[in-house]
């Protein structure tokens, strides 16, 4: 049995920031307060996972490397930090980058809720849900074949972790959302065949 912490990377704006919708192709750093939720998640995590984690992982954008970073950093025995490419954020197109309210005027709020409720990606993104579903299914299992019994960390952003949700057969709880808030995770646990959501958007 292994816990698997499914984190969202922490903050890229602050307050008074143009909020832009930043994809796989924006590289933003974390913001001063997106800093401030990843040494709360490593408080939290340290807590939460006395004994530390066997494996993480994040994607090669920095804002997910330095939330990792940050987490692991607070341990004296911390496992190498491993990027996987489907853990990057999806693109989105030519919303890319784009101020929030430009995105909604160019889609609709209908078109957005569709995405942020249901995992359907609007026209013009550059999105491969099948993919990235069977790119979470073979992460899972894999750790799962490992037989590692201390938990895993995952550190990735919105537009990805939703789509762990599809491998899930059990439920300890139901989520209220597909979406991840910044510097929020969920916990999966696999035993055996069965995958079981634990936890979903608890932010420390």
């Amino acid at each position: 049995m292994t816990d698997i912490y499914i984190v969202r990377h922490g903050n890229t704006f602050d307050k008074g920031d143009t909020i832009t919708r930043v994809g796989a192709r924006t590289d933003l750093p974390l913001s001063s307060s997106g800093q401030t939720q990843a040494e709360a998640l490593a408080l939290h995590f340290m807590a939460l996972v006395p004994d530390g984690f066997s494996a993480a992982y994040c994607s090669v954008l920095q804002r997910t490397r330095q939330t990792a970073e940050v987490i692991l950093a607070v341990r004296d025995v911390r496992p190498d930090l491993e990027t996987l490419e489907f853990l990057r954020e999806v693109d989105y197109g030519v919303d890319e980058n784009q101020p929030e309210d430009a995105v909604v005027a160019r889609l609709g709020e209908a078109v957005l809720a569709a995405w942020d409720e249901d995992a359907v990606a609007p026209p013009g993104w550059d999105v491969d849900p099948e993919g990235l579903k069977g790119a979470w299914r073979e992460l899972l299992q894999s750790i799962a074949l490992d037989g590692a019994t201390e938990p895993v960390l995952i550190v990735t952003s919105n537009g990805v972790a939703r789509f762990v949700l599809d491998a899930i057969t059990e439920y300890e709880t139901q989520p209220d959302s597909i979406k991840l808030k910044t510097g929020a995770y969920g916990q999966i646990r696999t035993h055996d065949e069965a995958v079981t959501l634990v936890s979903w958007n608890v932010r420390p």
